[in-house]
């Protein structure tokens, strides 16, 4: 036996006892959408609300939910005044309408951003004071509203995860709210729903994707379960991002990208991500970067640090990319993964450095800052990372490679 099998089995045997969450009920596959309908007849509820995005309004995506519920002559609702990554604010808003309709069904459709104002919303509704939940004094424990979510990007995997993410407008930072309850009872992924998703955002959002697969596989929380999920998400990944970023109707590119997204958030939502969405958050918060685009360039800089500490996995991870079998040469295996992540940025046309984002050099300490705070994803990066070796990185990133 190896050292290298009998580590791993050692790690199996050390796992301590874990919950593993999933959506009440998970649908994958092409023309899923259509049944919506069915589900809600299941529900048995008489008042709905969908919270959608003025997007997806403007492009008739909202009105295909209304025409599709609307022969069961239920009373539904619109919410969608979300106009790009959700604040604070905005879920308030969201709050107040839905509590005002006396909504019994929240159907979410969208990005991550609609995702997770309808997940939030769902779990918040029938609280009478949402301040605690909101500044994080207290956890939603229970959900009255129901919920059913079908994402039309292939990334944040919101519809499976127990994390939605907000901006506070007031500290300029992007915070992350956590809760069981924000699992709907109903998650339907269909690919279709993807085709239209325009080129920039399906290369944001599915980095955003493998970000989740990468950072959760390597997590200080992972266990078996989880990486089996990270596994499959990566090993899909690398052979369908490049056609459905440059080949948006290819079907079985989204496909495969929204097998990508799902399995990823699986196993972030029980994993688990790190380093690299703690220092992506205060870029949203301040700047108002878009979330894939700041984890997809800033996870290469975090990972040339990190990855130090995780050889094994960087062997596991370069292999399910298909960049080579790094078992006799283990310590090439993390600069083979960085090298991959640099050349996706710029096979996918996304930006490589923090200077090209319009991020001002004088601002970094801050950000570095902000970042050092977010203790709940640093404590889970297998690396421990400094204040100062944080600003090292955010340097490094603006400079780009």
């Amino acid at each position: 036996m190896t050292t290298q099998t009998l580590q791993k089995q050692q790690q199996v045997t050390n796992i301590t006892s874990q919950d593993f969450f999933m959506p009440g009920n998970l649908r994958l596959g092409i023309d899923t959408f259509h049944t919506l309908v069915d589900e809600v007849k299941k529900l048995e509820v008489q008042k709905i609300t969908i919270i959608s995005d003025k997007g997806l309004e403007r492009a008739g995506v909202v009105q295909r939910v209304l025409d599709l519920i609307d022969p069961l002559g239920l009373e539904v609702t619109t919410f969608t005044e979300i106009t790009g990554e959700p604040t604070f604010n905005l879920l308030k808003s969201a709050i107040r309408y839905v509590k005002k309709e006396n909504s019994e069904l929240v159907i979410g459709i969208g990005g991550g951003s609609a995702l997770d104002v309808a997940k939030a919303t769902a779990a918040l509704a029938d609280k009478e004071d949402v301040s605690p939940y909101l500044n994080g004094r207290e956890t939603v424990n229970s959900r009255s509203v129901k919920c059913i979510l079908l994402p039309t990007t292939s990334g944040t995997g919101s519809e499976v995860t127990m994390n939605a993410i907000f901006g506070d407008e007031e500290q300029e930072l992007k915070r992350g709210l956590v809760s069981k309850c924000f699992l709907p009872d109903l998650a339907i992924v269909d690919p279709v729903l993807t085709l239209s998703c325009p080129s920039r955002v399906t290369a944001a959002s599915g980095v955003d994707a493998f970000t989740h697969a990468i950072e959760s596989y390597v997590a200080v929380r992972a266990t078996p379960l989880t990486k089996i999920y990270a596994e499959r998400a990566m090993k899909l990944f690398s052979s369908n991002i490049t056609k459905a970023v440059h080949n948006g109707k290819d079907l079985n590119g989204r496909v495969g990208m929204s097998w990508v997204s799902t399995l990823a958030g699986v196993s972030l939502a029980n994993a688990g991500v790190g380093a690299v969405h703690a220092l992506a958050y205060p870029l949203g918060g301040k700047y108002h970067i878009e979330h894939g685009v700041a984890n997809a360039l800033l996870m290469p800089f975090v990972f040339e640090v990190t990855g130090t500490t995780c050889t094994e996995e960087m062997i596991d991870v370069a292999t399910y990319l298909q960049l080579g079998d790094f078992n006799n040469n283990p310590h090439n295996a993390l600069d083979a993964v960085v090298q991959y992540l640099y050349g996706l940025l710029e096979t996918l046309d996304l930006p490589t450095s923090l200077s090209e984002l319009g991020i001002r050099q004088e601002d970094l300490p801050l950000l570095a800052q902000q970042s050092s705070t977010i203790d709940r994803l640093l404590s889970n990066t297998p690396y421990r990372l400094t204040e100062q070796k944080i600003l090292q990185i955010y340097e490094k990133a603006y400079e780009g490679y």
